[in-house]
C-alpha cells in the first residue's frame, strides 16, 4: 500500500469528516480516522468482510478530551446493528476516561497508550525507556504533518518558535506501517523541518493486526 493507492479514503477527509460504514458485516470496528488506511488494508489482505469500519475525524486527537463522548455515540448509533463493536482506540489522550466508559458501554477497546505503542507493539515500546526525547511519526502523521503538527503549534506563522517547543526533543522516529520510499523521504523531511535526527522504524501493523485478528476469528 503505498501513498498513492486509489483505492483509500483521501487523508484530509479522514482528518475532518472520518469514514463512515457500510452497513453491513457482523461486527463494526469504531476506529480513529488516522487508522482507516492500516485497517482497511488489513481487512481486505485477510479477506474480513463480515468486519465493517466506521472511523471517527483524526482531528480528535487534537481535541483528546471529546474522544470519549464521540465513541459513546457510535456506539449508542451503532450497536443494535451488529452482532459486536470493537473500539479501535488506544487511550490517546483521555486520561483512562475512554476505557472507563468502554467499560461501562461493555465493548472492547485496543489496549495501550496511544497508537505509537500498539504499532510498535505495546512490550516493546514500554522497553524503549530511553526515549523520553524522541517525537513520533506514523504513516498517517507524516501525510497530515502540517494539519497535525506545524499549524496547530504556530510553526506556519511563528517558525522562529520551533527551538522553544521542540527543544527538549533529539529524533524523530518514523514508525514506518508500509515500505514507501517517498513517505520515507517526506518523514526526513519532517525531522529536518523540526531540527531533529532521523530514525527509521520499520513497525508493520503491529498489534493491531494481531487484536483485529482476533476479533476477526473469535479467538
Amino acid at each position: 500500500m503505498t501513498d498513492n493507492d486509489q483505492s483509500m479514503p483521501a487523508t484530509a477527509t479522514l482528518t475532518t469528516q472520518g469514514l463512515a460504514p457500510e452497513g453491513h458485516g457482523t461486527i463494526l470496528l469504531i476506529a480513529c480516522g488516522a487508522l482507516a488506511r492500516e485497517i482497511l488494508a488489513l481487512k481486505r489482505l485477510n479477506g474480513w468482510d463480515h468486519m465493517d469500519l466506521q472511523c471517527l475525524p483524526a482531528k480528535l486527537h487534537l481535541y483528546p478530551d471529546q474522544i470519549t463522548e464521540e465513541v459513546e455515540k457510535a456506539v449508542a448509533e451503532h450497536r443494535d446493528a451488529y452482532d459486536r463493536l470493537f473500539v479501535v482506540y488506544a487511550d490517546c489522550g483521555t486520561g483512562g476516561q475512554l476505557q472507563a466508559k468502554c467499560a461501562e458501554l461493555g465493548v472492547e477497546m485496543v489496549a495501550g497508550p496511544h497508537c505509537y505503542s500498539f504499532f510498535e507493539g505495546n512490550d516493546r515500546f514500554a522497553a524503549h525507556d530511553d526515549e523520553i526525547t524522541a517525537f513520533y511519526l506514523t504513516d498517517f502523521l507524516v501525510r497530515q504533518f502540517d494539519a497535525f503538527v506545524w499549524k496547530p503549534m504556530g510553526l506556519d506563522k511563528h517558525p522562529e518558535l520551533r527551538d522553544m517547543i521542540f527543544g527538549h526533543y533529539t529524533k524523530l522516529v518514523y514508525q514506518a506501517q508500509t515500505d514507501d520510499p517517498a513517505l520515507t523521504a517526506r518523514a526526513r523531511d519532517c525531522a529536518e523541518r523540526l531540527g531533529l535526527d532521523f530514525e527509521y522504524r520499520w513497525t508493520g501493523y503491529g498489534d493491531l493486526e494481531t487484536v483485529l485478528k482476533a476479533q476477526a476469528t473469535g479467538a
